[in-house]
């Protein structure tokens, strides 16, 4: 690959495109709502979520000085992440509340990149970091999701035409701000009836001695107001 070709790749991937008419993100925002609330479509698209929760639980990790040991997808939509390092402080709190908060936050970051019009390159950011997250998949099934999605990032940002590429990263962005808001709501359920003593709200609390309920609270936050604020980007507010 020359120069000439190089340079054409780069102002693809960095170059701006337009965005769908308004009707059609209300279209893309109704189908993630539909991947999201009934439950036979959740039990499914859920494993998209839980890719977006294990790997922010990574990434923060590694952005605070830990050692990732590596992540489990498994299929009944559940994950781990275990990383090594101190096992008190800043750094393993910010690693604990990554994960409810990823999804919500990575999709208002994608809000931010296609209200710019950087539709090629929200789909090529994805890519790459589905890419770096394969590296550390320690079981089969999470390494055939995580390749199985980076695939298809990967063919709708080279194969498809500026349209399609436009309308499935709107529906990946909606969902995940829709979808980052569910799995606050059944955690919240699951303590209500005992279950879940060692939620990633609860190892908060042991780590700061701050209740549950109030890091609860912060997951309820941030996926509301980043559904709230994504979505007024997306649409124009």
């Amino acid at each position: 690959m020359d120069s000439t070709d190089l340079g054409n790749l780069w102002d693809r991937v960095v170059g701006t495109q337009p965005a769908p008419e308004q009707w059609l993100v209300v279209v893309t925002a109704t189908a993630a709502l539909i991947a999201v609330v009934p439950n036979v479509l959740w039990r499914l698209s859920r494993n998209t979520i839980t890719i977006a929760h294990e790997g922010g639980h990574g990434l923060v990790a590694l952005l605070s000085g830990r050692q990732l040991a590596g992540i489990r997808l498994h299929s009944d939509t559940s994950g781990l992440t275990v990383s090594r390092g101190k096992p008190t402080g800043i750094g393993m709190v910010l690693t604990a509340a990554a994960g409810y908060t990823a999804p919500s936050l990575l999709g208002l970051g994608g809000a931010w990149l296609l209200v710019d019009g950087r539709i090629t390159l929200l789909l090529w950011l994805a890519t790459a970091l589905l890419a770096v997250m394969l590296v550390t998949i320690r079981n089969v099934y999470g390494a055939l999701t995580v390749i199985l999605t980076g695939s298809l990032f990967l063919l709708v940002s080279w194969l498809a035409s500026p349209a399609w590429q436009s309308l499935f990263a709107y529906s990946v962005v909606w969902f995940l701000l829709m979808g980052g808001v569910r799995p606050v709501f059944e955690l919240q359920s699951k303590r209500r009836r005992g279950g879940a003593p060692d939620s990633d709200a609860d190892q908060l609390s042991r780590l700061t001695d701050v209740p549950a309920a109030l890091w609860l609270f912060l997951f309820h936050a941030v996926s509301l107001c980043s559904l709230i604020g994504g979505g007024r980007w997306l649409l124009g507010l």
